[in-house]
């Protein structure tokens, strides 16, 4: 299995900084968090999906958006194509909170083409493992079709939902603003 960082976004709301190299609330940079949780947890491969000048020394493999400029489509794509016949993890990066437990339920969940939690009724399309044989095909036609909204895969590829156990809803909480690093 080969689990991606998805580090590629410009980070606008964040005023240009990259989201993965900030600083977690255990004081590593997430990118770190992230593959350190991984490694821990058994995944064979992390690779960063996007690229930011930000992550030049980081040490992890780095694998470019297929095609670029459809966002986390692209990288969802470029991912899956790795993970040639096996299954992938699509993870957000600026997702601090998500715990080891919560990560490996959903590494140990049942067979399905996508396993994927919903916080407040809505797929969570970057904390999700993909069964890329499966799931590549549907990308593609996504992609082709101009349709980069990546709940619209999940939907498509009948994904099966990760049941959240108390308390875990609030482990998918991510930063997209500042306002949100400093909220407890």
């Amino acid at each position: 299995m080969i689990a991606g960082i998805f580090v590629g976004g410009a980070g606008r709301r964040m005023g240009g900084r990259a989201k993965g190299m900030m600083r977690g609330p255990d004081g590593r940079t997430l990118v770190d968090r992230w593959a350190r949780t991984l490694f821990d947890a058994g995944v064979g491969e992390v690779t960063l999906v996007g690229s930011h000048s930000a992550y030049a020394d980081v040490g992890l493999d780095v694998i470019d958006d297929e095609p670029p400029g459809v966002g986390p489509m692209g990288g969802l794509g470029a991912l899956l194509r790795r993970a040639g016949k096996g299954h992938a993890l699509a993870l957000a990066c600026d997702m601090p909170f998500v715990s080891r437990s919560l990560l490996g339920r959903l590494v140990r969940a049942p067979d399905a083409a996508i396993v994927a939690p919903r916080r407040e009724g809505v797929w969570e399309p970057l904390c999700a493992r993909y069964d890329a044989p499966r799931v590549l095909d549907v990308v593609l036609r996504r992609i082709a079709a101009g349709d980069y909204a990546l709940w619209r895969v999940l939907d498509e590829a009948g994904a099966a939902e990760l049941e959240l156990l108390a308390g875990e809803e609030a482990e998918l909480r991510d930063w997209d603003t500042p306002e949100d690093v400093e909220r407890p």
